[in-house]
């Protein structure tokens, strides 16, 4: 990565984690800023990490080349607006991972010649983990593109969709999917409970068998049928597991979810644009 000067407005744990991040893969932490209006906040991430630090948005925005927007959606219009002279003037890249806030919100706030790249990054990105899906405005650049990949994978993978309206369906996946997969650690657990081991038993068993079934999975080439087929053996306990699952509509269900998740998402954009 070129060095360029990245501003963070919000200094919560997912501005922390993408700090944090970018620092581990090689970015000097001189380069990077936070604004935030919470003195202790920046004078952890100063003391921890040896970034810039202010509380004026107006400072940071005139200071650097590319604008991470780490504010939380309901207050995202009133921090954009006031800072849509000083854009004008930069003409930073806008990096947004502001949920349900559209690219037309933020041209609208910022300006219609802003180059903005909307993100939707997942709470394991906390954990250095995460899977984010991108979306870029025809004003970014591919150099900036390259940028804007640079910032999200220092915290897992980084994903560009060509839709926008995409965004929806990966908040449907990746989005919400880390809350999926704690039900099922949740539902597992209770039940090993149930049927006698203890709770420090069942739950690192369970803990360790979805660590481990992620890892072949992602250091696989079969898809998760094949993976699940190879670990099936006829006539025996994972079968009657399985069969038990599709007895009980298992596909038809998480199908019914995502959907429910992408249809929420959808919702909830309309809502802001209209607020």
């Amino acid at each position: 990565m070129k060095a360029q000067k990245i501003g963070f407005i919000g200094g919560g744990n997912m501005a922390s984690s993408l700090i944090s991040g970018l620092i581990a893969s090689g970015h000097a932490p001189e380069l990077l800023w936070v604004s935030d209006i919470n003195p202790q906040a920046l004078e952890s991430l100063a003391a921890n990490l040896g970034v810039q630090t202010t509380s004026d948005n107006l400072e940071l925005a005139a200071a650097v080349d590319v604008l991470v927007l780490a504010v939380k959606p309901q207050g995202l219009k009133a921090v954009a607006e006031n800072l849509a002279a000083t854009i004008q003037q930069r003409q930073p890249l806008v990096v947004s991972i502001a949920a349900g806030i559209s690219q037309t919100s933020l041209a609208k706030w910022l300006g219609a010649d802003t180059a903005i790249v909307r993100c939707m990054p997942n709470t394991p990105a906390l954990v250095l983990t995460g899977a984010t899906g991108l979306h870029a405005n025809s004003q970014v650049s591919d150099e900036q593109r390259d940028l804007a990949e640079n910032i999200m994978r220092s915290v897992g993978i980084a994903l560009w969709v060509s839709d926008e309206a995409d965004l929806d369906i990966v908040t449907a996946v990746s989005g919400s999917g880390p809350a999926y997969y704690f039900l099922l650690m949740e539902a597992m657990e209770k039940t090993a409970q149930a049927m006698g081991l203890d709770e420090r038993t069942a739950r690192l068993l369970v803990q360790q068998t979805a660590l481990g079934a992620a890892k072949i999975a992602l250091e696989s080439e079969e898809s998760p049928q094949q993976l699940r087929q190879r670990v099936t053996s006829p006539g025996g306990t994972t079968e009657q597991a399985i069969a038990t699952f599709e007895q009980g509509g298992f596909a038809a269900l998480v199908d019914q979810a995502l959907q429910a998740a992408r249809n929420r998402s959808i919702e909830l954009s309309k809502a802001m644009e209209n607020s």
